[in-house]
């Protein structure tokens, strides 16, 4: 079969081994046709090669079709790969996405080298367009890996459920989000899960009739596992849970640090006040009367915060996992840490009598409360006690408890002294004081709802959230006086499209607000107290947050509207907040306190690490909201059919949002379930009212309503409204108008909605 065509000289002889070569060189273009383009074959011979291709796929030692030959386990140079894990140093892991398993076997799992200053960094699940490099080639280390060209999708079209066997072999998997589809599961592509089990599932082809197929990518533990909730958020957003095994391996060669460029502040009687099953302890404070002739009835008060920054230094790979995950996440059964336990409790926890490194700031307070001054210290500490808020609080106000007379005389007056004097200092500035209760659950030993707390509002925490928020603004002056970059915690104004919403609203209450130009967190202020004790408290304090900017990591200074202040960073929570890390380094940098401080790269890529830790806290928010709703609505499951009381969290054209205040949930009520008459949605008075009668509902409104529907896994419920439609203030006018026809399709939805709720 060894011919010679025109050009011979030019033109390759067709052979086995020729074949084989041009396949292995040219894995995206080896078509039928581009072979016999290459070797000249034309006319009878055409016959020959076929039967050559033929063979060398029966042996094995080329895949594919005649639209693309390939030899088996080849990756084209460029592909779409999908970034499936990530290995033991922490790298992430890809697979190519179009691979036959059945004539290539498993496919190739390929590290990915990420280049942060080339745009962001693509997260488990994703796709990308990746170019693959040979180990040496373009400054490698002799492994064959994946260099991003771009990111194709942030995340692929995973559904995560419950398995559920089927006789047999397969099964079905039941989704957890009622957006998703149930998908059916071959006997192959099961991954071992059994009956009950939380998976993720990747959809298949798609099917004319019955379920979609789908293949179980990952078993991620049973349902009925105490923190099976929790879980189904962490997977669904996509949070990093499980420290790799070399950041482990780096955190425990981890050792105590030394006294090379610190102060010894060992003997100072700093205390830690933390809630009371707090297992890090990153603040430390103390307080004292200023000694300084020049500052009559001034204070000295001193935060002292954990040294992270001599323990997760700069590109190592402490600091690559920390960055990755942002920020810790807490759930109401546990909490997911940005910093493995050796670093977090245990070296930059600031225990009761063991030494510990931190960078504190001394802070001279003026009898009237402003800080005239401040000055930043890297020490070796030693904490003198470890206090809860409530033993603090207790303490001070006289009860009989387990805190040493000599700390509450020595060390909690001067501080509760002190906080009243910088108290003083925060009315005058009038930040944003809206008056909205948390709620936190009580778990039980299984991990369900045991009840739902609002836990008091001490004193204690006031203090200590105050002489944080003064340690905070200290950094960012000191980085801006140094013109050291930073990273600042900012929140600007409200948008002039979120006040006119508001104004509009104010408006139906009778309540003016200042123009736009000249607003001030003391203007809302004022608002919130002229509602206060009223009807509309409660109501008026959800339209006010909902009027407000999102708060952001940036490295521009746009100042902290919501807490009144020029500047702000944030430097107190290095242990659970990577921004806090970087300003940390920022300060040692710039203030010249020794090792640990901001590298080049880390200025190079602030804005990117603004961007990423942001979206990082958003994530966060948002897994922790979904895990408190999936708890309630486990909590009420066996509670369907009975009336609760109630109160409107939310307005939509679709119907409204209802909160039980009992325990913090929301609950849906359709439009189509409210009435028999057509209810419009009045965006600027946050109310839908009846076309009819003008009655309706609105934001904040008390009602009554019965469970009808409670879904754990998906954290729903759905209510039927059992109040009447109340008499609503005059209109807005902003009322968003039908036209007849329109009306008619209204009513037919409304219609079609019932008959199916009917059937």
């Amino acid at each position: 079969m060894a011919r010679r065509k025109a050009g011979e000289d030019e033109t390759p002889t067709l052979t086995r081994e020729a074949v084989l070569r041009f396949v292995a060189d040219n894995p995206g273009r080896a078509s039928k046709r581009e072979i016999a383009k290459a070797f000249g074959v034309k006319g009878d011979d055409r016959i020959a090669l076929k039967h050559l291709l033929k063979e060398l796929q029966e042996d094995g030692v080329i895949s594919g079709d005649r639209r693309r030959f390939k030899t088996p386990g080849a990756l084209p140079p460029v592909g779409v790969f999908e970034i499936r894990r990530r290995d033991e140093e922490g790298a992430l892991v890809a697979e190519p996405v179009t691979w036959d398993r059945l004539e290539d076997g498993d496919p190739p799992s390929l590290p990915v080298r990420i280049d942060r200053a080339k745009g962001p960094v693509p997260g488990v699940g994703e796709r990308i367009l990746a170019k693959v490099v040979e180990g040496e080639d373009e400054g490698g280390d002799g492994e064959r890996h994946l260099r991003i060209i771009r990111v194709l999708e942030k995340r692929r079209s995973l559904s995560l459920g419950v398995f559920r066997a089927m006789p047999g072999g397969g099964g079905r998997v039941e989704p957890v989000e009622r957006k998703q589809s149930e998908y059916m599961i071959p006997p192959g592509d099961t991954k071992d899960a059994r009956d009950g089990d939380l998976v993720e599932v990747e959809a298949g082809p798609r099917r004319r009739i019955g379920l979609p197929t789908g293949t179980i990518v990952e078993v991620i533990g049973s349902v009925n596992s105490e923190r099976a909730i929790s879980s189904i958020a962490l997977h669904v957003h996509g949070i990093p849970h499980v420290f790799p095994k070399a950041v482990l391996e780096e955190a425990e060669a981890a050792g105590p640090a030394g006294m090379k460029d610190r102060e010894d502040w060992r003997r100072l009687a700093l205390v830690t006040i933390d809630p009371a099953d707090a297992k890090d302890h990153d603040d430390a404070v103390h307080a004292v009367p200023d000694d300084d002739l020049a500052n009559p009835g001034g204070f000295v008060v001193t935060v002292a915060i954990a040294d992270v920054s001599w323990y997760v230094r700069p590109g190592s790979k402490l600091d690559n996992e920390a960055r990755l995950r942002g920020n810790s996440v807490y759930f109401p059964d546990r909490v997911v840490p940005m910093l493995p336990e050796r670093i977090s409790n245990d070296l930059c926890s600031l225990r009761e009598g063991v030494e510990r490194p931190a960078l504190a700031v001394r802070l001279i307070l003026g009898a009237d409360g402003e800080k005239r001054r401040h000055s930043f210290h890297r020490i070796m500490m030693k904490s003198r006690a470890k206090l809860a808020y409530e033993e603090a609080q207790a303490a001070i106000d006289g009860a009989a408890g387990d805190v040493d007379p000599d700390i509450v005389e020595t060390v909690l007056k001067p501080l509760w002294e002190a906080y009243r004097l910088s108290r003083q200092a925060r009315e005058r500035r009038q930040p944003l004081d809206l008056d909205l209760p948390e709620r936190r659950l009580k778990l039980d030993a299984a991990g369900r709802v045991e009840k739902v707390v609002v836990p008091l509002r001490l004193d204690a925490h006031k203090l200590i959230e105050e002489f944080m928020i003064l340690a905070n603004v200290a950094a960012a002056e000191s980085l801006e006086k140094q013109r050291q970059q930073l990273i600042y915690r900012a929140h600007d104004a409200p948008s002039l499209s979120k006040l006119e919403g508001l104004r509009e609203f104010l408006k139906s209450l009778d309540i003016s607000l200042a123009n736009a130009g000249s607003l001030r967190p003391s203007h809302f202020n004022q608002i919130l107290a002229r509602v206060k004790g009223g009807d509309n408290e409660q109501l008026v304090n959800e339209v006010v947050l909902r009027s407000q900017s999102q708060a952001v990591y940036t490295p521009d200074n746009l100042g902290h509207f919501g807490l009144n202040l020029a500047r702000y960073a944030h430097f107190t929570s290095p242990i659970r907040r990577y921004a806090d890390l970087i300003v940390h380094r920022a300060l040692v940098t710039a203030l010249s306190l020794g090792e640990g401080g901001l590298s080049k790269e880390d200025e190079e890529l602030l804005a990117e690490t603004a961007e990423e830790i942001s979206r990082a806290e958003r994530r966060a928010m948002a897994a922790e909201r979904d895990t408190v709703d999936r708890l309630i609505a486990h909590h009420l499951a066996e509670r369907v059919g009975e009336n609760f009381d109630g109160r409107v969290a939310g307005v939509t054209k679709a119907g409204l949002f209802v909160q039980l205040p009992t325990y913090g949930a929301d609950g849906f009520v359709p439009i189509a379930t409210l009435g028999n008459e057509y209810f419009h949605y009045d965006e600027a008075s946050h109310s839908l009212v009846g076309d009819r009668s003008g009655c309706g509902f609105r934001l904040g409104d008390t009602v009554e309503v019965r469970l009808v529907q409670a879904l754990p896994l998906a954290g729903s419920l759905q209510f039927e409204m059992l109040s009447e439609p109340r008499e609503l203030p005059r209109s807005t006018g902003s009322f968003h108008k039908t036209s007849k026809r329109g009306r008619f399709k209204d009513r037919d939805r409304n219609v079609k909605a019932k008959v199916r709720r009917r059937r």
